[in-house]
């Protein structure tokens, strides 16, 4: 995998473990602090001029840095697509986070682009419909892959969040 794709891949894994959280007996609102981290693999597709365009999947789960909170034993899974032409990063992927209750979460990423990754809510089910979040990302230092052909990543996430 070419570092663009790479920083592509990592880019729309970060944004994607806010797609998922979860806690049974979770307040209305509240603030969160979790740490998710994610395995996957992807497959690539050089071209001419180093313009590449990159499928992947990836699943991982969250952690609450707080006992009990918001994203606590969450998991999710996510497939996707980038691409790197002309030296313009595109693509996006599709997301699905799952708690202990069986509630899901389900959100799209994209690439715009200017190179911002953005997330909308497709649906939630259970206590996730029409929830409100804020979100600050800070990625762990890259990990090495375990083996070949895979990426692992993990990242701290805080944030608000609001139940309907």
């Amino acid at each position: 995998m070419r570092t663009g794709s790479k920083t592509s891949v990592l880019a729309l894994g970060l944004a994607a473990c806010g797609a998922v959280l979860g806690q049974v007996n979770l307040p209305k609102e509240g603030n969160y602090d979790y740490t998710a981290c994610w395995t996957g693999t992807s497959s690539e597709i050089a071209m001419a001029g180093g313009d590449t365009a990159t499928s992947y999947e990836m699943v991982g789960t969250l952690v609450s840095n707080i006992p009990g909170g918001l994203g606590d034993r969450t998991t999710f899974r996510c497939v996707g697509m980038n691409t790197m032409i002309k030296g313009k990063a595109g693509g996006g992927n599709v997301c699905e986070g799952i708690d202990p209750d069986g509630d899901k979460r389900v959100n799209r990423f994209f690439i715009e682009p200017d190179g911002k990754v953005v997330r909308e809510m497709l649906y939630g089910t259970g206590k996730y419909e029409g929830m409100m979040m804020t979100n600050s990302v800070a990625m762990i230092p890259p990990l090495k892959p375990a083996k070949p052909g895979t990426f692992q990543a993990c990242n701290r996430q805080t944030g608000t969040y609001k139940l309907k």
